[in-house]
């Protein structure tokens, strides 16, 4: 009951490494693979040694760009790097070059759920490096090879209001950044790392009247949701027990399902940022932006819009298919193979029927056997071409659906060709009425009292029947065929 007193405050910040080919202020390689040898990839800048300059990379500049302008924000044409000085051991030189008061992308927002969150910043810095800290030894052990990644840093505005808006918003953020090929975003290798700002007001109170706290390096969209709603949970109880919350800085612990204390947070004044002095500033002209503008890919609810009003493709069906960006564009070469052979008259059946059904068995079909085998559509031995075949040898009414299914598993493990699959398997469907009438009336014998209930008036006797009809054809018949047999018959 305590929940009703208390509105939810929550922003988000969000960090996202960059899949450029080099380090951020070094020449280094990029290589974002969490198992190499320790510090292999590292040189004297991007360890921080004594006389090394940094050199910014324009690439990962224009990534940070073009996320802004995906998610709707301004592109300054003036911003610059900062200075942010912190004592860590992962981080080489004391400080870490980032960007304090000119950020390179302002004010966007992202549509989640029904509702616009807002988005204050992005900017750009760089990575620190990783501390392992090995087993029944006294010390820790740090490896540079992180140290100076481009990292992209979203903040958000305190929009957000529970665990599942988090999430949602989250895997959006990773949808688009996969879309604009500027970051993998995978959060179990930490390409991308969720940290959540939560507070309670009392309801009808200033929205920024209760105590901040942050919970950091987040690694799931499931526990995303869960550090949230365990939070809101967790600073209820201790405000009606007349307790204050303290402003600190936790971890969130999956074993436990619990947030834990870390440490006291800091504030902004606590970095003592100021301009990084080896670096110029950055001026941006209008031609500039706009060419990042003409340059930026098909986005997901473009995609999907565009899925639906081209092609025919339900809404629910087009969110899943435009989830996975490889999904999309499998899908569109299968829409054209579809398209060529209809063009070629290989098959004569309606264009919208066949892409309809394309997108049908991708969804059910194929998606069943990508999560069953833990796999992605880059990894399925279906062709395009293949695949647009079986869609139209179903649409031609040439298999009914069960053995369409049988099919796609053979087609789905072997990449096999459906004509010669459907052939060896004998999963033609049976369409002479000829041939189909004679069996019809061996059904209707061995099943007199079915046939009689349905004169009779009970309808069910006839999907019964019908039922009776595929397994005496081993499923081959083709069911509404047999249905309108069967109706004449028992008149």
């Amino acid at each position: 009951m305590f929940m009703n007193k208390y509105t939810p405050v929550i922003g988000m910040e969000i960090h996202v490494e960059l899949k450029t080919k080099s380090k951020m202020f070094c020449a280094c390689k990029n290589d974002l693979d969490l198992d190499k040898e320790p510090n292999v990839n590292i040189c004297p800048v991007c360890t921080g040694q004594p006389g090394t300059l940094p050199v910014p990379n324009a690439e990962a500049v224009n990534f940070v760009q073009m996320a802004g302008l995906a998610l709707g924000c301004n592109l300054r044409q003036e911003s610059k790097f900062d200075r942010k000085n912190y004592f860590y051991p992962d981080i080489p030189k004391g400080y870490q070059i980032s960007q304090y008061d000119q950020p390179l992308c302002e004010n966007g927002k992202v549509k989640i759920d029904g509702k616009e969150v807002g988005i204050t910043r992005i900017h750009l810095e760089e990575d620190t490096g990783k501390l392992v800290h090995p087993k029944g030894v006294d010390y820790s052990l740090v490896d540079f090879n992180r140290a100076g990644v481009p990292l992209m840093e979203l903040v958000t505005e305190p929009d957000i209001e529970n665990g599942k808006e988090a999430r949602l918003f989250c895997q959006k953020l990773q949808q688009i950044f996969r879309y604009l090929e500027i970051s993998d975003a995978d959060m179990e290798k930490g390409q991308m790392r969720c940290e959540v700002n939560i507070s309670l007001c009392t309801k009808g109170s200033d929205k920024l009247s209760g105590t901040k706290v942050e919970v950091k390096n987040i690694n799931s969209f499931k526990f995303v949701e869960k550090a949230i709603d365990y939070e809101i949970e967790r600073q209820t109880t201790l405000l009606e027990k007349g307790e204050k919350i303290v402003q600190e800085t936790r971890g969130y612990d999956s074993n436990r399902s619990a947030t834990i204390s870390q440490r006291k947070k800091e504030s902004a004044h606590d970095y003592r940022y100021f301009p990084e002095p080896d670096i110029p500033p950055m001026n941006f002209s209008d031609e500039y932006i706009e060419n990042i503008k003409k340059h930026l890919p098909e986005l997901p609810a473009e995609k999907k819009e565009r899925f639906v009003a081209e092609y025919g493709v339900s809404g629910e069906n087009a969110e899943v298919i435009i989830s996975d960006k490889n999904l999309a564009q499998y899908f569109e070469e299968v829409v054209s193979e579809i398209k060529e052979k209809l063009n070629c008259d290989e098959f004569e059946v309606e264009e919208k029927k066949c892409l309809k059904l394309a997108s049908n068995y991708i969804v059910s079909e194929l998606q069943k056997h990508l999560v069953k085998n833990n796999e992605n559509i880059k990894q399925v031995k279906i062709t395009p071409e293949n695949y647009a075949e079986l869609v139209a040898i179903i649409a031609s009414g040439k298999i009914n659906s069960s053995a369409a299914q049988t099919v796609l598993e053979e087609m789905y493990r072997t990449g096999g060709d459906p004509s010669q699959i459907i052939e060896e398997k004998g999963l033609l469907q049976v369409d002479n009425e000829d041939e189909l009438s004679s069996i019809i009336q061996e059904v209707i014998d061995k099943n007199e009292k079915s046939a009689q209930d349905y004169r009779g008036g009970k309808s069910k006797a006839l999907q019964f029947l019908v039922g009776q009809v595929m397994v005496a054809t081993k499923g081959k018949a083709n069911p509404e065929m047999a249905r309108k047999i069967l109706t004449e018959k028992l008149k």
